[in-house]
């Protein structure tokens, strides 16, 4: 293993800072139920590696069904004695206020956890990740006062009123690409509605959920509403979605596993569940686009970004033919910028895929693109591999059909794949053309077209003219395969809280 060249004073000091945290056992991988740190009661636990360099980070408890029972019973006695739910709404509101204001000031320890537990850069760790996630708990819990409930219009011989109320205990299951941003995705909402949430990290990336867990108790969020149980799908994520006293569960993750939780919901209770899942995103531009510059800027950076680990990554390109030389040229001149380095240099913009398997998966797909005729234009290879970590070069692919492997499966790494189409119709047919309908983005400087496409598409989200540049204000979600349900904004209380109407008679005088 070769040790990464240190290129600056500000890398020294977050790899000086990793290697005190990881060698004098600061990074705590317990599970926390009922308020405290607990290891698994089988006494199991795997390894934490880190995917920069392949080093050991901690031992991560191994939770089972014996734990999950345990968390779910703790988090159904929280909400049953009403420690939480029952506390008036201004109450509940300065909790989650304090948690978010916790999650800033201890900014450098949640960013440096999560780029080592998954490999993204730590600029990005600091920048986004932990101010989006306490952006999250701070907006839900300032909504809690804001949201009203409805009197429904009747005779004057009646009083309808239509309620939310919490569901009760929601199971919470979220992937490892953006471990804690997901998590506050999912905890934001459900709290701010008065639930008990156990929450089920990946076992790629359980650390920063379980730093998040300890800060919410210091915030003030009672024991045993909050919950953390590590471990593999097949054993705390199955016994989660099978438990028969979890009365919701929100996933994220691939389309495949969530299928599988709507299976466990009907072998169990038919707890509602709610699945954000996979996507295919078109990013699409006309000949009439009003910069072909800045959407080349816009895509690799969008594409690029967290190392093309992102649901809503804009993976498929479809350029008007008149364009499309252009349009590849820039982003093919851009990928220098975005070759992978050590992502505890602060002025690395592209990190280590999150583990070995996820490598050789995207490797696969490189070997996929080529095998069925499409022309690599950029990268297509490992990087880095003396250091030990996981590393890809940003790839481009050019002469992509839309049959093709690469242009219809959800790859999950930086590669692009470039498709050119003749006309409006085409461009359309092609981009509904996946089983997904996460995002899309449209470039045209006519409104008409602009507004014309984006209906026509079936997608979650359409971006104009820009990608990504949405906030926690909008709904997140998808189309056919990419899911149900919306994470963000109030429409997410959706999926956390029961309707429930009282119908009052008022006899007269």
């Amino acid at each position: 293993m070769t040790a990464f060249q240190v290129a600056s004073p500000q890398a020294r000091i977050w790899r000086d800072r990793a290697d005190a945290l990881i060698a004098e056992g600061r990074i705590d991988g317990r599970a926390f139920i009922e308020g405290q740190r607990v290891a698994a009661r089988s006494g199991a636990s795997f390894e934490g590696q880190s995917p920069i360099d392949g080093r050991a980070l901690t031992a991560v408890a191994r939770c089972d069904a014996a734990d999950v029972d345990a968390a779910v019973q703790s988090a159904r006695r929280a909400f049953e004695d009403g420690r939480w739910a029952r506390q008036a709404p201004a109450d509940r509101k300065r909790v989650l206020q304090r948690f978010a204001e916790l999650m800033l000031q201890h900014k450098d320890e949640l960013a440096l956890l999560e780029t080592l537990d998954m490999g993204k850069p730590i600029q990005y760790s600091l920048s986004v990740d932990v101010p989006l996630a306490a952006r999250c708990i701070n907006w839900f819990g300032e909504a809690i006062d804001k949201v009203y409930d409805e009197i429904a219009p009747t005779a004057h011989t009646a009083l309808a009123l239509i309620q939310r109320e919490p569901v009760g205990v929601v199971g919470a299951i979220v992937p490892w690409n953006y471990p804690m941003l997901m998590a506050a995705w999912k905890l934001g909402p459900a709290l701010a509605c008065g639930n008990s949430v156990v929450l089920k990290p990946s076992e790629k990336s359980p650390l920063s959920a379980l730093k998040l867990a300890e800060l919410a108790i210091k915030a003030g969020l009672p024991e045993g509403v909050f919950n953390v149980v590590p471990g593999y799908g097949h054993e705390a994520g199955q016994a989660l979605a099978l438990h028969m006293d979890v009365d919701a569960l929100g996933f994220t993750g691939s389309t495949r596993v969530g299928r599988q939780m709507l299976a466990y919901s009907a072998q169990s209770n038919l707890k509602r569940v709610f699945n954000e899942l996979g996507g295919k995103s078109a990013f699409i531009v006309f000949d009439d686009a009003d910069s072909i510059e800045r959407a080349a800027d816009t895509v690799a950076g969008s594409l690029f970004f967290n190392q093309g680990e992102s649901c809503n990554a804009p993976s498929r390109l479809l350029v008007h033919e008149s364009v499309a030389d252009e349009m590849v040229a820039r982003i093919v001149a851009q990928t220098p910028r975005y070759q992978p380095a050590d992502p505890l240099d602060p002025s690395t913009v592209m990190g280590a895929l999150v583990d070995e398997g996820q490598l050789r998966t995207v490797l696969g797909y490189i070997d996929a693109g080529r095998q069925e005729g499409a022309r690599c234009v950029a990268g297509g290879a490992q990087a880095l591999a003396d250091t030990g970590g996981q590393y890809v070069q940003p790839t481009v692919f050019d002469g992509v059909r839309h049959e093709m492997k690469i242009a219809q499966e959800e790859i999950f790494g930086p590669v692009l794949s470039v498709i050119r189409f003749k006309d409006e119709a085409e461009a359309i047919r092609i981009a509904n053309g996946t089983p997904y309908g996460l995002q899309a983005s449209v470039w045209s400087q006519h409104i008409d077209r602009a507004h014309r496409v984006a209906r026509a598409l079936k997608a979650g989200t359409v971006h104009v003219n820009q990608y990504d540049e949405d906030d926690i204000t909008v709904p997140f979600g998808g189309y056919k395969q990419s899911g149900n349900g919306r994470d963000k904004s109030l429409h997410a209380l959706d999926k956390y809280t029961e309707l429930k109407t009282t119908w009052i008679r008022i006899n007269g005088a």
